[in-house]
């Protein structure tokens, strides 16, 4: 069988390449190695499509976060000791990227796919049947005591510079806002971003549009892609696919294709946990809620509410350890009243990153007709669309809406 495009990798960001190239007239075909979209790392974030998020989820600086991480008191982030001499030169680089002067600048350099997020998913969410799943709520960052509250809404202020909206709450203003909930001194409601209630959900509504639009998905293992005389191949439970191009768009595994064709590109993983709750008695939880002193996040979702962990800093494929989603629910259950479990065992994804916080958009240098979409770090779900985008217009010869040069895989 033959295609114009191989897209390699069914979640968010591969669902949003194909899309894009299909809109330019390819014929894409999708290769997932389930044969079903949404059920990895898009499946297992917190929802939040972050319109606002002007700043990178940056390596903290101040001595204190870094001694109670190293300490293990740290419950937003967890360090696996047994794994970090396998971590720590990532973890390092992204310190180093993490100064404050290079933060900026990244910073600056993914504005232009931050500021066209939420237009591009709710053009795809229209087109796809699927705009009940976003509500355009906001989110909330909430602060357990008047110190950080502070330091909160200095943080805020700067996304005004931006035409970015945000509410400061006292306690009596939020609990007006959030009835159930309780425990902190106040929060900032970042109005701009939207959230989604079935992240999954979403991408396989997105999938099914690109299935209705004439596009093709199959089961397959992406590491048999081969580079042929024609352009590239990769066998499919229905036979092989012949393609001119092929897209890299695997998120954490995207290592698996490019370090054999001898990229030393450096993606690692942060790992997160989260499970569903049922909640007590008529307990609503209207936005999503960081608890930015505790360390989680609540997010109400169709199946429940969804307690997300922060970071852990392990090997991808070393087995789940869910210290952190055991540690915070029980202060999570302080702040909303949760009911039951709803999941049998907590889900782990893995979010793919590069030390920079920059994805990698563009082509592979040294392989003609090979292009890359990976390493959306915390945001993958939120610009999947918006990178899928950039990419197809770079792939067709369209004017690229950014200058793609901050995303090439020669950068580093």
């Amino acid at each position: 069988m033959r295609a114009d495009v191989i897209v390699l990798g069914a979640g968010m960001v591969g669902v949003g390449a194909a899309l894009a190239l299909q809109a330019r007239g390819r014929d894409v075909a999708i290769i997932e190695r389930r044969g079903e979209a949404g059920r990895e790392t898009s499946y297992g974030n917190a929802g939040l499509i972050e319109r606002a998020s002007v700043d990178l989820y940056t390596f903290p600086r101040d001595i204190g976060t870094i001694a109670r991480t190293v300490l293990g008191l740290n419950a937003a982030a967890r360090i696996d000791w047994a794994a970090l001499p396998q971590t720590l030169p990532w973890i390092a680089r992204y310190f180093f990227e993490s100064a404050p002067a290079r933060a900026a600048l990244h910073a600056r350099y993914a504005l232009p796919l931050i500021e066209r997020c939420l237009s591009e998913h709710m053009e795809l969410a229209s087109a796809a049947n699927a705009t009940a799943l976003i509500r355009k709520s906001g989110w909330i960052k909430a602060f357990r005591s008047e110190r950080t509250l502070a330091a909160g809404a200095r943080e805020a202020r700067h996304i005004r510079d931006f035409g970015l909206t945000f509410d400061a709450l006292d306690a009596r203003a939020l609990a007006a806002l959030e009835p159930n909930v309780s425990g902190f001194a106040g929060a900032i409601v970042y109005r701009d971003p939207a959230s989604c209630v079935d992240p999954g959900g979403l991408v396989a509504a997105y999938a099914a549009l690109f299935a209705r639009r004439g596009g093709r998905m199959f089961a397959g293992d992406a590491r048999s892609l081969e580079q042929t005389p024609q352009g590239w191949s990769v066998a499919t439970s229905a036979g092989a696919i012949l393609a001119r191009e092929a897209v890299v768009a695997l998120g954490p595994w995207s290592d698996e294709i490019f370090r054999p064709l001898g990229y030393e590109i450096p993606l690692g993983v942060k790992r997160g946990y989260h499970m569903h709750y049922a909640t007590t008695g008529n307990a609503v939880l209207g936005h999503p809620l960081l608890d930015a002193d505790g360390g989680f996040l609540l997010a109400p979702m169709a199946r429940g509410v969804r307690l997300t962990t922060g970071a852990e800093f392990a090997r991808r494929d070393d087995p789940p350890s869910p210290v952190q989603l055991d540690r915070v629910e029980p202060l999570a259950r302080k702040t909303f009243p949760l009911g039951a479990r709803l999941d049998d065992e907590a889900w782990m994804g893995s979010r793919p990153c590069l030390p920079d916080l920059l994805p990698v958009i563009g082509p592979a240098p040294r392989h003609a007709g090979l292009w890359f979409d990976f390493g959306h770090q915390h945001h993958g779900f939120t610009l999947g669309p918006i990178t899928g985008r950039l990419l197809a217009e770079m792939m067709t010869g369209e004017a690229p809406f950014a200058d793609p040069a901050p995303y090439a895989a020669d950068r580093f």
